[in-house]
């Protein structure tokens, strides 16, 4: 199982009121899935993807990320940890916009330590693989909105995680240019990597193999998404 929650739960204190954003949330997710998360705002969605990401602590509960116990972790493991198994996919992409395209996708790995010219050489390799090979050297200020969102695929995966995180990847594009990013995390989770997207669009959530539903911090419902396709299928 590569991610594996037991009575998970966040609170936050915001002046003198307590937000409890997450309240007891049990669930896994295996090794090849490719979860959709919905949910009202408030949910708790993202601060669930937030958790799953390790960039948040939970207040009480158990998160094993592949075997690993992650509340057991200091601060430089959590890191390492990290780095080494998640790639991040966001709405607001989260590029530096002083960076061309090239420095953008090389910054994980130069956070891991990886040569200059093994990183040069991966990310010029990926950004070929997700149709930019001709936009290496440009800025992000002089990318479409779909071509800034393949730039930040291209990063979440230039370390080859086994699991990638995406808030609203679709959030900030039009309808065309949403499901040729979606056609893009398809061939990616065909090729095995695990994903947990979170999404308010139903239509989004359809590219998925399970929905998972949330309402006031908790899992109100799972759906079988690859089941109901091929019962339709059939």
């Amino acid at each position: 199982m590569l991610i594996r929650v037991r009575d998970l739960s966040k609170s936050y204190r915001l002046g003198s009121t307590v937000v409890h954003a997450l309240r007891g949330v049990s669930l896994d997710v295996r090794q090849g899935e490719f979860a959709a998360v919905m949910g009202p705002s408030g949910s708790g969605k993202s601060t669930l993807l937030h958790l799953f990401g390790c960039l948040d602590r939970p207040s009480a509960g158990r998160y094993e990320l592949d075997g690993v116990d992650v509340g057991s972790l200091d601060d430089a493991a959590l890191s390492r940890l990290r780095g080494a198994k998640i790639g991040f996919v966001f709405q607001t992409f989260n590029l530096i916009p002083q960076h061309n395209v090239l420095e953008n996708v090389e910054l994980p790995m130069i956070y891991q330590g990886i040569a200059r010219r093994q990183r040069r050489e991966r990310s010029v390799r990926i950004l070929k693989q997700v149709g930019l090979g001709q936009r290496t050297f440009h800025r992000p200020t002089e990318l479409s909105g779909g071509e800034i969102q393949r730039v930040a695929i291209a990063r979440a995966l230039t370390l080859e995680p086994p699991l990638v995180l995406a808030d609203e990847p679709t959030g900030n594009l039009d309808s065309r240019t949403g499901a040729e990013i979606m056609k893009m995390f398809c061939d990616l989770h065909a090729r095995g990597t695990t994903i947990v997207m979170v999404t308010h669009s139903r239509e989004i959530a359809a590219y998925g193999t399970r929905l998972i539903e949330m309402r006031d911090g908790q899992v109100e419902s799972e759906t079988d998404l690859a089941a109901h396709a091929r019962a339709a299928a059939s």
